[in-house]
């Protein structure tokens, strides 16, 4: 797409990143630039409050520059009706005065790609959606590609990180770039400190460790949250709400940041009646696994 782009002489068509946070989105998006060789121009959907705000960015434009919008599905109405005609016609619709003086005028715009982020994909509207040329979801990283990342991420903060040292954070930061770059700092203190400096396998397992992060990625409230399911209410099923309130948790954490890598473990199950926890959950906490007839509630699971 790029390399077609700049035969032609063209900006890219519009693109769309979703997936869940901390995999690199912005980052890509500067890539992307980079790769056209253009400027890029960097906002988020909640500080564009007002469309005059975007028709100041769009007018300094220049000709096949990126402008990229983080969490682009918090685009208020009016500011998104302004998008429209820039992404499709690159024309810029403006209002002057109020009342029956009131006259609109139409601004052309140099031609440029919008490049969209969001981690709610769902929540944006289809005539937004259907104007993006391009659409890629962003997906968690194996722990190779992790691995990677952190090695360059060691030289850009300057300390020294073994092969394993690297893999054994990798292997805990639930797939995400983000987390793996946050667990390698705080690996690198604990070198510092307790070490002479190195990040080696042991020093990541002892680091990693003391910071409460298992060889799952899983943390304090991952645990309180397993534990709580099959402890306090048997195993399931159990609602969100009443989950939030007995880990002392609001219910949007919960079904945001924790819930989604639980159930891609397979730690945890969604069902009509409530969330489950499933056989690796109780084999994870060393809680032998309850037959159907011991625990009614999960009858239904077994049939």
């Amino acid at each position: 797409m790029i390399e077609a782009a700049k035969r032609r002489g063209e900006p890219m068509d519009h693109v769309l990143l979703y997936g869940p946070p901390g995999l690199g989105k912005t980052t890509l998006a500067n890539i992307l630039a980079n790769e056209m060789g253009v400027n890029i121009r960097i906002t988020s959907g909640p500080a564009i409050e007002r469309s005059g705000d975007l028709a100041a960015i769009l007018t300094n434009l220049k000709e096949n520059d990126v402008f990229f919008i983080d969490e682009i599905h918090r685009l208020g109405k009016t500011v998104e009706e302004v998008l429209y005609p820039a992404m499709e016609d690159h024309a810029l619709d403006i209002v002057l005065g109020k009342g029956p003086a009131a006259k609109s005028i139409r601004l052309s715009l140099p031609p440029f790609t919008l490049i969209g982020a969001t981690t709610r994909y769902s929540q944006l509207s289809s005539p937004l959606r259907d104007r993006f040329g391009s659409i890629f979801r962003m997906n968690y990283y194996d722990d190779a590609a992790l691995q990677q990342i952190l090695r360059r991420s060691a030289q850009i903060l300057n300390v020294e990180a073994s092969d394993d040292g690297l893999m054994q954070i990798a292997i805990r930061s639930r797939g995400t770039p983000r987390v793996a770059n946050r667990l390698l700092k705080r690996a690198r203190d604990f070198a510092q400190v307790l070490g002479d400096g190195v990040i080696t396998d042991e020093l990541a397992v002892e680091s990693l460790n003391k910071l409460g992060v298992d060889k799952y990625g899983l943390d304090e409230i991952d645990r309180r949250l397993i534990e709580c399911i099959i402890h306090k209410f048997r195993g399931g099923p159990v609602g969100l709400e009443t989950l939030a309130a007995a880990i002392s948790e609001e219910s949007d954490t919960i079904m945001d940041v924790y819930e989604p890598f639980l159930l891609q473990l397979g730690f945890i199950e969604r069902t009509p009646r409530g969330r489950v926890a499933s056989a690796r959950a109780y084999e994870y906490l060393g809680v032998p696994f309850p037959r159907k007839n011991e625990n009614p509630l999960q009858k239904k699971l077994f049939d």
